[in-house]
């Protein structure tokens, strides 16, 4: 027995299954023997000598580990400094269709073969180097957060699962498939490809991969089965998915409902909105989470005349996956959490693009519900932190994550309660959100395995990983002209927020002491 005992920690979120929530302990013990833990409470005493490491916790916060619902890693760090206020007002303030596929992103699903050939259709741009270097800095961001597991929804790649697993980080692989894509020829309307029989190699592929990643020697890979858009996937596919998840007994999703665009586009293809299309299709269950599912039948920039959306998802059982900081730096507002949440649909918390930081998402998800409704009760402290444990938990079929209670995962995050950012210190939870962040987040543990240590990521040697990303951006950036409808380079599509002055063009009399 090589148990570990957080002695005396000074809080403890831990679960109470009785009241269905989580609670607070003041001098509580943990205790996690390997991936396990097995004592949450007063007065814990090592009677069995199980006890190999004690860690003091009069100074520390325990809480279980995060969970990010939704994370494309390989593409979104790529965009920095590129992406963050590039909207196209013509689309709904969306970046979909006229800016992502410019950096960082593949326009057309392709299967591992044709990423060891490099094989493309002349407008892809796929840089394995710099998307291996992306994930690595996005899963860093994750675990600095206190997020210790999370969905990674992504194109198929090459040594994904090694190299995830080699982060120490629990994971639900989730290779991404599609019929078509989308693109502008003009920027002002949006068109779908079509090839079919691509879809269906890539989403047989994507299954042969998911029976690799539940056999991976680690122990902390699990698969999800994960079409892409509703809009790029024919209804065959995207039934074909569900099915197989059922078959698996695992979880599924689906970006629906992100877009104007996409509410227009299904409208005009079938005649009904995006939720009640899938509804349609027979798909709506609790296996299913939803990307982002804005726009339903209520929301007020589609003008529609009926609100049924959100009675459909509740019916169904299906979970949301909230990931308001993409969207708002377009503003675009979830019609709102709290409405959700009111309404019995179970709501996940993702980080979606940049940054992959959990705690931030989640600040700005309590902000956002607020500021929707107009209502500072509509949306709280405890249920966004249950949407990003519990709520992200069930959502994935699990009942062992996501919370701090005897049989559950040894995944947890000690907060450095020293840290001036957290005081005056009477209620950690909500000063953690709302002021500290990120910064007072000292330990994390994923399967009792030290992942965290003293503020420093062990696993990621995230230094070494900045140089590919930043070669893969500088690459994109060249050829940003040969992918943009209009042949505008990058500088044109993507300008910085202020521009850059060489030294000599402010001359001599700039400033009074120049030529002093």
């Amino acid at each position: 027995m090589t148990a570990t005992w957080i002695k005396r920690a000074a809080w403890v979120v831990a679960w109470d299954g009785a009241a269905g929530a989580h609670v607070y302990l003041r001098d509580a013990d943990v205790v996690f023997d390997g991936p396990d833990l097995v004592f949450v409470g007063h007065g814990f005493e090592d009677r069995q000598g199980i006890v190999t490491t004690t860690i003091d916790g009069r100074d520390r916060m325990v809480m279980p580990g995060l969970i990010d619902i939704h994370s494309h890693p390989t593409g979104e760090p790529l965009l920095r400094g590129i992406i963050e206020e590039r909207k196209s007002r013509q689309f709904g303030m969306s970046t979909l269709y006229e800016y992502i596929q410019l950096v960082g992103r593949s326009s057309k699903t392709r299967t591992l073969a044709e990423v060891a050939a490099g094989q493309g259709d002349g407008r892809v741009y796929s840089d394995e180097p710099a998307r291996a270097a992306a994930a690595r800095l996005a899963v860093w961001e994750m675990l600095k957060s206190g997020t210790t597991s999370f969905v990674d929804y992504t194109p198929i790649r090459a040594n994904w699962l090694d190299e995830v697993a080699e982060t120490g980080i629990r994971t639900w692989i989730a290779p991404s498939f599609r019929s078509g894509t989308w693109y502008t020829p003009n920027g002002r309307e949006v068109m779908w490809e079509w090839d079919i029989p691509a879809g269906e190699r890539a989403m047989a592929e994507a299954f042969a991969l998911l029976d690799q990643a539940v056999a991976h020697p680690c122990g902390r890979l699990n698969a999800l089965v994960a079409p892409g858009q509703i809009d790029t996937c024919a209804p065959e596919l995207i039934k074909a998915a569900a099915a197989e998840a059922e078959r698996r007994n695992v979880p599924w999703t689906i970006h629906a409902a992100q877009a104007v665009v996409e509410f227009r586009e299904i409208l005009r293809r079938h005649g009904m909105t995006p939720i009640a299309w899938l509804e349609s299709l027979g798909v709506l269950s609790p296996r299913l989470t939803i990307g982002h599912a804005i726009f339903g039948d209520h929301h007020s920039w589609v003008n529609w005349p009926e609100r049924n959306d959100i009675g459909r998802m509740a019916r169904a059982g299906v979970s949301v996956a909230h990931c308001p900081v993409q969207f708002s730096r377009g503003g675009v507002l979830l019609e709102d959490l709290g409405r959700y949440i009111e309404a019995g649909i179970n709501v996940a918390i993702g980080t979606d693009t940049n940054p992959h930081n959990m705690l931030d998402e989640m600040r700005w998800a309590l902000i956002l519900a607020k500021v929707s409704r107009r209502d500072v009760a509509a949306t709280s402290v405890a249920q966004v932190f249950h949407a990003a444990t519990i709520g992200a938990a069930r959502a994935l079929g699990r009942n062992d994550i996501g919370r701090l209670s005897p049989g559950a995962k040894a995944d947890l995050v000690l907060v450095d309660l020293t840290h001036p950012s957290l005081h005056p210190l009477r209620d950690p939870l909500q000063t953690l959100l709302f002021c500290s962040q990120d910064r007072a987040i000292r330990d994390v543990f994923v399967d009792g395995r030290h992942i965290v240590r003293d503020f420093a990521v062990t696993t990621i040697d995230v230094t070494s990983t900045l140089p590919d990303l930043a070669a893969g951006q500088e690459r994109a950036l060249a050829t940003v002209h040969e992918r943009d409808w209009a042949k505008r380079g990058a500088d044109e599509v993507f300008p910085r927020s202020i521009p850059i002055r060489g030294h000599n063009e402010w001359g001599d009399a700039a400033h009074p002491k120049a030529a002093q």
